[in-house]
């Protein structure tokens, strides 16, 4: 199980997230009445996917002793409200010294990654107030 924890005071909208060992800042754009202290919540979860993506990759290489200078994933969501529907866009870029083969695996691999799974799975949300 993973806990992650969300408080927002009186400074609109700066939410600070934080697990039992590191904290980050969430806010909202100028625009949006926030103060762009941080990451808006899209970008958090756009950012999942691009990091998890990301290390997926590199530990893959890492095992298979290839040779992977840098690993870059490019993550855009789009969505549409009308319809109700979500499109992620994920560009991977792999710097070092691998052949077709190993490219087109490392493809395969990026599809893998956790996050993708969950957000390409069925997804439940429970609400509850605490008491």
């Amino acid at each position: 199980m993973i806990e992650v924890k969300a408080s927002t005071g009186q400074e609109h909208y700066k939410t600070i997230i934080s697990t039992s060992k590191n904290s980050l800042i969430a806010d909202e754009p100028l625009a949006e009445g926030g103060q762009d202290l941080g990451f808006t919540p899209k970008e958090l979860l756009a950012g999942s996917l691009a990091s998890c993506t990301s290390i997926t990759l590199r530990m893959y290489a890492d095992r298979k002793e290839w040779k992977v200078e840098n690993i870059s994933v490019s993550v855009t969501l789009e969505i549409d409200r009308e319809t109700n529907t979500s499109s992620f866009k994920r560009t991977v870029a792999i710097t070092g010294d691998l052949d077709e083969q190993q490219r087109n695996r490392m493809l395969t691999i990026a599809n893998a990654c956790p996050v993708h799974k969950i957000l390409s799975g069925s997804i439940t949300i429970h609400t509850e107030l605490a008491s």
